[in-house]
């Protein structure tokens, strides 16, 4: 019995000591996470202030506001998670991503098309 509470003290120790040991990776990839989330924030701010003069672009400079600052804090969880795993790659969560992308893009290519037909038709 002893042995058995010796061998999982042992797994708890060596745990803690790992958790010790990735700290400031994960410390940095938080830093590296909160710059590109604010960053995306700017950027997101930025193109709204562009295009809140315009009346018709209102509502496009929203959604691409909204699209840059996705993109953006994705791209920072991306480097995050590679500074913590380094043995994560992004290349395959981007694939799986560019396959849903298309996925998307076939779900949404009516609403894109009475979208586009619409600015065709006020111009």
């Amino acid at each position: 019995m002893t042995a058995e509470i010796s061998g999982v003290w042992d797994k708890i120790e060596s745990m803690i000591n790992g958790f010790i040991v990735m700290l400031p990776n994960m410390i940095l990839a938080l830093i590296v996470f909160a710059i590109f989330f604010f960053v995306g924030r700017s950027i997101k701010r930025a193109v709204r202030r562009l295009t809140r003069n315009h009346r018709q672009s209102r509502n496009l400079g929203l959604v691409l506001g909204r699209l840059a600052q996705g993109i953006t804090v994705l791209v920072g969880l991306f480097i995050a998670l590679s500074i913590i795993i380094p043995t994560f790659k992004a290349g395959d969560l981007v694939q799986l991503l560019g396959i849903s992308g298309v996925a998307i893009g076939f779900a949404f290519r009516d609403i894109l098309q009475n979208f586009l037909a619409g600015k065709l038709l006020h111009i």
